[in-house]
């Protein structure tokens, strides 16, 4: 079966490695992929072409689709001859899903990673193009997969066809992320800090939703009264550059306890280093892939109610109200204040919960079976056979 994925763009980011994810482990006996990035070939075209998978770039500029780019997908298209498309993040569901239609292609999917589309925190493009969408959900895409039963909610709310929706969730490499002792002293050393010293983890790049600034709010009150704990955070922006973010460290008063490390290749090692993760997001994220990387490496984690990290965390964690830092503190103390066994049992939990519910391989069927779907439901074609 020839599969076509169409995605915005190929940076490093949770849609595009969890593409690539389903990439790497998608049966090539039954099916023959080729990725399209509507912009520019980013760092994961490398990686996705060391797959034996084509990637191709039409070359539109972010958030200024052209005409002539529009035409050259097409055409593509057209040349490819898919038995199935499947589009990625918005402005690759509208462009991506129209050029299929456009190009005969008849077993279309699109998908959806985000959770809120507030106005005051949507871009208003954005929001354009998830109405454009949403107005064509009905007649242009056969199925629309999305990463998180919230997300599903707010876009049926929008206005996307209820009826087509599919939820499948991220999923993640046990094998990759595990625990292990020898990569908690490494990166421990590396911090300065003992293996006995409390270490709170927030990993992702600084932006609004992840809520890093309210996150040291929680962390000033759970110093005053665990002032041996450290806390580490890790992606882009998350620096000592960053004034917003250092100024927010100062007035919580626990510079000395912080290190910022920002982007890094190591997150297997960097979060079974962890005692606790933590995630402070305030809004946005349908499926936060920290979580489920944290909890496969035995790590518990003390989250907001946000998209689905209630349902991700479940039992072998704690979470709070989006928004409550005071809350967030507490819910740390409670985690880190267990006794040693109780604490290594939630986090065994937790791993055990990643593979029952999020292990990729399963995921991958998961995705595999909704492909199958497409060109079932869609019945003008037979797939072609790799």
């Amino acid at each position: 079966m020839r599969i076509v994925f169409i995605i915005t763009g190929l940076s490093t980011g949770g849609a595009e490695m969890m593409l690539f994810k389903v990439l790497e482990r998608l049966d090539r006996q039954r099916f023959a992929p080729h990725v399209i990035s509507l912009t520019t070939l980013g760092e994961l075209a490398p990686r996705i072409a060391a797959l034996g998978i084509p990637v191709d770039a039409v070359g539109m500029k972010p958030g200024l689709p052209s005409p002539s780019g529009f035409f050259r997908l097409v055409q593509l298209l057209k040349s490819l001859n898919p038995d199935v498309v499947h589009t990625w993040m918005y402005h690759a569901d509208l462009l991506g899903g129209l050029a299929a239609r456009l190009a005969g292609v008849s077993a279309l999917g699109w998908c959806i990673r985000n959770s809120n589309l507030d106005k005051d925190k949507t871009k208003f493009s954005t929001r354009v193009v998830v109405g454009l969408c949403a107005s064509i959900s009905k007649w242009v895409p056969s199925r629309i997969l999305s990463c998180s039963e919230k997300a599903r909610q707010v876009h049926v709310g929008c206005g996307y066809a209820a009826e087509k929706m599919v939820v499948v969730p991220n999923g993640f490499d046990l094998s990759q992320f595990k625990p292990d002792l020898d990569a908690r002293h490494r990166v421990r050393a590396e911090l300065g800090i003992t293996d006995q010293t409390p270490l709170v983890g927030l990993i992702g790049r600084f932006d609004p939703q992840k809520n890093h600034l309210g996150f040291f709010e929680a962390a000033a009150v759970l110093h005053r009264h665990m002032p041996q704990a450290h806390f580490v955070l890790a992606g882009q922006g998350i620096d000592s550059s960053n004034a917003a973010l250092m100024q927010a460290i100062t007035q919580a008063g626990v510079l000395a306890n912080t290190h910022l490390l920002g982007l890094r290749n190591d997150m297997p090692e960097l979060m079974a280093a962890l005692d606790l993760l933590a995630s402070s997001s305030s809004y946005g994220e349908a499926f936060p892939n920290v979580l489920g990387e944290s909890m496969a490496c035995g790590v518990p984690c003390a989250v907001t109610d946000v998209g689905d990290s209630a349902y991700i965390v479940g039992d072998t964690g704690r979470v709070v109200a989006s928004g409550d830092m005071a809350g967030l503190a507490q819910a740390l103390a409670d985690i880190l204040q267990l006794p040693a066994g109780e604490r290594l049992a939630l986090g065994e939990a937790a791993r055990s919960r990643v593979a029952t519910h999020f292990e990729i391989g399963h995921i991958t069927r998961q995705y595999e079976a909704f492909y199958a779907d497409l060109v079932s439901t869609d019945g003008s074609r037979r797939p072609t056979l790799k």
